[in-house]
């Protein structure tokens, strides 16, 4: 687990006799919140001065990344996809940042590295493939066979890759941005349940509003490209973002929450697969990044409602009778979501 559910937080649990280290841990999480968010402020402003119109998808990116989670973007073709990806690698300085660009023809070792006879030393070399990054851009990733989708299972759920039973690690952090087209377009591989739960969030990014693609045009004509932007902070940062936002403190109240909204997803009528605990985790770690980027250290329930919709909506499977009711999945959640007491509601 990424919290401590033995140090306490929160203003209410003080005079409860909160010992000296405990209030100093209270006292770190909530200045490291404090300097995560100024941070987070500015990496987001840089990349929504390119991905113009989207700032909820940016930040929602921006908070699976500092949660430690992975990233899958699903759209029509033509909507700032990879644009938001590149942004977004791009503006961090110091990192490994690769892209595998996903086609029918490519294969497992592509993506993981392949073993080669080397003929001077008489022995077999493993030359890592591009999954040896700190950012990871799988561009359009349901266009591959499933086998190749499956390369990316282990390294995504472990940060690791085996070959031939020796494991190689992957950079740290490691974060997999990957993109995909609406499974009914031409050409596609719907993506195996086990590597979707594999993915933090989901996110679309939609159509741009008419006042915010004139400014998509302004760039496009001036030839602007994510390549072009400036790093606003470094890999080294980054870590430090991602261990103040494991400090933000999650009570066990909202644990409690967290694993009821997962749970309810299970027994909903509507579904023939809920989320697994993995989205609980998810939901969790989530939270904990969204209250740092909010400036706080400790998690309530508004910052779980945030995330709800990212970290469930790719995980759940509808009925054949809900699907062919319009039954939609963000509905869905909703519904969920007003079902269950919150925290605060309980302690009233």
């Amino acid at each position: 687990m990424l919290w401590n559910n033995s140090t306490p937080s929160g203003p209410e649990l003080l005079p409860f006799g909160l010992g000296v280290g405990g209030v100093i841990a209270v006292l770190s999480a909530e200045a490291g919140a404090r300097r995560f968010s100024e941070r987070f402020e500015l990496l987001a402003r840089n990349i929504e001065g390119f991905v113009i119109g989207k700032r909820q998808a940016v930040r929602l990116a921006l908070i699976c990344l500092f949660a430690e989670g992975h990233l899958l973007i699903e759209d029509v073709p033509g909507v700032a996809k990879t644009s938001l990806a590149k942004a977004i690698a791009r503006s961090i300085a110091g990192g490994v940042v690769k892209r595998i660009q996903f086609t029918p023809d490519l294969l497992p070792t592509d993506v993981t590295g392949v073993q080669v006879y080397d003929r001077r030393t008489q022995e077999f070399r493993f030359h890592k493939g591009p999954v040896f990054a700190n950012v990871l851009l799988a561009d359009e990733i349901n266009r591959a066979s499933p086998k190749t989708q499956s390369a990316l299972l282990e390294v995504m759920a472990e940060r690791q890759v085996t070959v031939d039973g020796t494991e190689y690690p992957v950079g740290s952090p490691f974060m997999c941005i990957a993109t995909q087209n609406p499974i009914e377009y031409h050409g596609t591989f719907v993506l195996p349940e086990a590597q979707v739960d594999r993915f933090m969030m989901m996110i679309r990014l939609g159509y741009p509003e008419h006042e915010d693609e004139m400014g998509v045009v302004e760039l496009g004509v001036a030839r602007w490209r994510p390549e072009d932007l400036e790093p606003v902070i470094t890999f080294s940062e980054v870590k430090e973002m991602i261990m103040a936002a494991r400090a933000v403190h999650v009570s066990r109240a909202v644990r409690d929450y967290v694993v009821t909204l997962v749970g309810r997803t299970r027994s909903a009528p509507e579904t023939q697969l809920g989320a697994s605990p993995r989205a609980s985790v998810a939901l969790a770690q989530a939270a904990q990044a969204h209250a740092a980027s909010e400036g706080r250290g400790s998690v309530d329930e508004v910052d779980v409602q945030a995330v709800m919709l990212p970290v469930l909506q790719h995980r759940l499977v509808l009925t054949p009778d809900a699907e062919l009711a319009g039954v939609k999945v963000d509905e869905l959640l909703a519904r969920i979501r007003g079902r269950v007491a919150t925290p605060t509601a309980l302690a009233g």
